[in-house]
């Protein structure tokens, strides 16, 4: 009886090697990604890395990479108005087919459905623009157009 890929043991030293992979894959994940390229990254050979990185991370390369595309494709369709075909280019898909084949069978439904079940309409602010401006300074932006508003409403009316 074998052991699960996540059960072998990855040194530590190599772990550090296989994270910088891992972060040049999560980095470049909208651009083709070839095996070796992440290999040398690591300072592996391909096959060596390719045990390692399924051992440490549960999932092949391949598998990761998949599933960091389909996680940003997600973001996008729930929150910006970009059409799908869009969204599978900015993530990395040539092929419509392939991107909806690929994202049907890892989150359950079609990127059109995720869209309509999913989407606010409107897009959201980022959290991380608010927490750059600053509550306070968000807050006097607001107040600021609307007096500016009101005030340019008083001119126009007689």
């Amino acid at each position: 009886m074998t052991a699960p890929p996540t059960a072998v043991a990855v040194p530590r030293d190599l772990l550090v090697h296989l994270r910088r992979a891992r972060d040049q894959a999560d980095r470049c994940y909208a651009e083709p990604v070839d095996l070796g390229a992440l290999a040398r990254t690591a300072g592996l050979s391909k096959h060596h890395f390719l045990r390692a990185f399924a051992a440490a991370y549960g999932v092949t390369p391949g598998a990761y990479l998949r599933q960091r595309r389909v996680e940003r494709a997600q973001d996008l369709l729930r929150a910006t108005n970009l059409t799908v075909s869009e969204v599978c280019h900015l993530v990395g898909y040539s092929s419509l087919g392939t991107f909806s084949r690929t994202f049907r069978s890892l989150v359950g439904v079609s990127p059109s459905d995720y869209q309509r079940r999913f989407a606010d309409g409107v897009p959201h602010i980022p959290g991380c623009w608010i927490f750059m401006r600053g509550p306070s300074d968000v807050a006097a932006t607001a107040q600021h157009r609307r007096s500016a508003s009101s005030a340019s409403r008083r001119s126009v009316d007689p």
